[in-house]
C-alpha cells in the first residue's frame, strides 16, 4: 500500500525532502530512549529518577534526553521542592509532548499486530465505555482510511 502522489509531486523529488515534517519530527524525538521517556510520561511518571528506573538506561542517557525533549519543547521543567530537601525540577509533558499520544499509540498498535508473539501488560480502553482504543486514519467523522485512498500533493511554500 502506498499513497497516490500528483504529478506536481512526482515531478519533483526535491519536494519531499524541503521542509519534511516527518524528518523535523523525527530529529526531535528520533530516538528509541526518547520514545520510551514519552510512553513513561503519558503513563504519569515525571521524575527525574522515576524515569531512570522505569526506562532502564542510565541517569546520564536519561539526562540527555531529557535535555534535547525539552529544547524540542516537548517537555518542560517543573521545579518542586520536597521539605527539607533542595529544588529539583519534574517533568511534563508540553501540549506539543501531548499531541504526540496517537504516534506512540500508533506505534503500539503496529507491533501488536505485525511482531509475532508481541504481548502488553496493559489494555488501552476509553475509560467511558471501555472499549479497546484503536488509531486510524480518516477524513473527518469519515471511515478508516487506506493508503490508496490518500493523495500526496504539493503544497505551496510557506
Amino acid at each position: 500500500m502506498s499513497l497516490v502522489m500528483d504529478t506536481a509531486a512526482i515531478a519533483d523529488p526535491e519536494l519531499a525532502r524541503r521542509g519534511c515534517p516527518i524528518d523535523h519530527a523525527l530529529q526531535a524525538v528520533g530516538t528509541r530512549v526518547s520514545f520510551l521517556l514519552l510512553r513513561e510520561a503519558f503513563y504519569g511518571t515525571t521524575r527525574f529518577d522515576a524515569f531512570v528506573e522505569r526506562v532502564g538506561v542510565t541517569e546520564a542517557v536519561v539526562a540527555a534526553h531529557l535535555k534535547s525533549l525539552t529544547a524540542a519543547g516537548l517537555f518542560e521543567r517543573v521545579p518542586y521542592r520536597e521539605p527539607g530537601q533542595r529544588t529539583r525540577f519534574e517533568y511534563r509533558l508540553t501540549d506539543a509532548g501531548s499531541d504526540l499520544l496517537p504516534v506512540l499509540l500508533a506505534l503500539r498498535q503496529w507491533t501488536l499486530r505485525h511482531a509475532p508473539g508481541q504481548t502488553t501488560p496493559f489494555d488501552i480502553i476509553e475509560t467511558e465505555s471501555g472499549l479497546p482504543v484503536e488509531v486510524r486514519i480518516c477524513a473527518g467523522d469519515g471511515p478508516a482510511l487506506t493508503g490508496e485512498d490518500i493523495t500526496l500533493r504539493a503544497s505551496p511554500l510557506r
